[in-house]
Order: C-alpha cells, then sequence, then structure tokens
C-alpha cells in the first residue's frame, strides 16, 4: 500500500522537506503516490531509487487504497487536500512548513519522525467532524463538506448584511454583521477564533456560530449541539455575498436559502502520539507563556 503525498507548490522553505521525505520514503522501501500536480512540480527533487506512482483526483486516490496521506504545507494544504480524500477516511498527517500549523502535526524538522509514524502506523487519530452545505445550484460542486468552517461573507467593503437563521425549523437570530461563520471544532481554533469565538475540544459534538463585527454588541458567539440542522438566508444592498468553505470561495445570490448540518462522515487526523490537543493550544497560543516569570 502506498503512502499518499499531497502539495500545492514548491517554495525554497518546502524543497529540502520534499527531499528528506523522499529519501526517507525510499529507505523505508516504500511507494509513494504523489497528486499528480505536485509530482510534476517536484519531480526534480525525487531521487531515482523511490517507487513513484500518482493520482489526479479523488476518484483515482480512493482506487490506490493508500494507507494514509502526508500533506506538506501549513494548514491550507491539509484542508484542500481533505476534498481529495473525502469519505475514503485515510489519515492524513501534515508536514507544517508554513506559520501557526494548527493541524499539522510535525514541523520541518521531523521529516523522518513523520516517514517513520506513516509507516508504522504509530500515529494518534482524531475523527474530525466536517459540515455539509446544501443549496440549489451545488456552488461547491460535488464535495460541498467543510473541515473548519462555513463563511458568510459581504462583498462590498462599505456595507454589512443580515443573516437570518433558522434552527430545526425555529428562529433562531438574524445577524447584522460583516458576516457569519459556522464552525466545526477542528475550525474553533481559525476564523471562529479571530472573530471572539470559543475553543472547542476536537471531540465535542458542537457546531459554533460566530457573528463578524456584528453590528449589535450583545450578539455573542454561540455553541450548538452538531445534530441540529440551520437554514441560512441573508440579505445584503447587492445582488450577491461571498460564500466560503475552509480555503473555497464562490460569490453567491444572498436570498438563496441554504442548509447547514453535520456531515455524515469523518476526516481522519493523524498526530504525534507525544502531541495532544491542549500541548498544542500551549505551544502554538504561547499559554502559560509570560516573560515576567
Amino acid at each position: 500500500m502506498p503512502i499518499a503525498i499531497f502539495g500545492r507548490s514548491i517554495s525554497d522553505t518546502r524543497k529540502k522537506v520534499i527531499v528528506d521525505l523522499c529519501n526517507y520514503l525510499s529507505e523505508f522501501n516504500e511507494e509513494a503516490c504523489f497528486y499528480a500536480p505536485f509530482l510534476k512540480a517536484a519531480q526534480h527533487l525525487i531521487p531515482e531509487g523511490l517507487k513513484v506512482s500518482s493520482y489526479k483526483n479523488a476518484e483515482e486516490l480512493a482506487s490506490k487504497h493508500c494507507k494514509c496521506m502526508l500533506t506538506v504545507g501549513g494548514d491550507g494544504t491539509l484542508l484542500e487536500a481533505v476534498t481529495h480524500i473525502r469519505d475514503i477516511e485515510i489519515p492524513v498527517l501534515g508536514i507544517n512548513t508554513g506559520r501557526l500549523g494548527f493541524l499539522s502535526s510535525f514541523s520541518k524538522d521531523e521529516v523522518r519522525e513523520a516517514v517513520e509514524c506513516a509507516v508504522e502506523g504509530s500515529y494518534h487519530i482524531d475523527k474530525r467532524t466536517l459540515v455539509e452545505l446544501i443549496a440549489e445550484g451545488e456552488p461547491f460542486g460535488d464535495f460541498p463538506f467543510a473541515l473548519n468552517e462555513v463563511t458568510f461573507h459581504k462583498k462590498e467593503s462599505s456595507t454589512m448584511i443580515t443573516v437570518h437563521v433558522t434552527m430545526n425549523d425555529k428562529k433562531l437570530n438574524s445577524y447584522w454583521a460583516d458576516g457569519l461563520i459556522i464552525s466545526t471544532p477542528t475550525g474553533s481554533t481559525g476564523y471562529s477564533l479571530s472573530c471572539g469565538g470559543p475553543i472547542l475540544m476536537p471531540e465535542s459534538s458542537n457546531l459554533v456560530i460566530t457573528p463578524i463585527a456584528p453590528h449589535n454588541l450583545n450578539v455573542r458567539p454561540l455553541v450548538i449541539d452538531d445534530s441540529n440542522e440551520l437554514t441560512i438566508e441573508s440579505a445584503v444592498r447587492g445582488k450577491n455575498l461571498l460564500l466560503s468553505m475552509d480555503s473555497r470561495s464562490v460569490s453567491f445570490p444572498a436570498s438563496r436559502k441554504v442548509k447547514i448540518k453535520k456531515a455524515d462522515f469523518h476526516v481522519l487526523l493523524g498526530r504525534k502520539p507525544d502531541q495532544p490537543f491542549l500541548k498544542t493550544l500551549r505551544e502554538k497560543l504561547l499559554w502559560g507563556t509570560d516573560k515576567r516569570n
């Protein structure tokens, strides 16, 4: 069974990581199944002794029966990799060459450890919830799912939007704001957090509704059980708003209703056994760090 490799681009920071990654895979006599565009960009960095194959899309990846996937990049790269993995539920382990790296467990100096974990299966798996967006016209094609969040955002810089939210066919609230975020526990450390939302433990069965710069200051983020189904309809001075699922964005008719609910499958996120979520929070958010102590 090969190990899938996914990346988006080749930067100076990533060249050494890719070389090390290929050398260690060759040392372990493993086959690397690269995402085809990434393989084309990285071809000159791959040693002759490494067994290499490729895939072009989600269907081809599923047919390869990979034991796991390694991503090279930041959290955005890992989020894009999810659009390839979909519901085949192979573990994905991130090698972080970006900035903060909440989702990518391994640093660019821990490539060997990442390969060893991938080969031996000696990583811990977190089952991460996704949300599904149901909307007329299928704005996100055949993969209307997000690991982090769904965001409704104004397109013009000068006007707010009104977002009407119904939960299980009962009115929840109308938000006058720059936008609204529906976040999973995984996404609670992302955009939602920067807008004042709470951090959720990965295993919690909840979603967070977080307004972006709300007009009414008494409107605060709300945590709901992820068994609830949300219906959302917006109003904006123009015709369209910006609708995003993780790193994918489209222009969307503001008046068109959408439904958001928990997806019926999970993403298996691999991490180092000695890197629990609370340790990641302390290191990434510098909790407990004070120069006075």
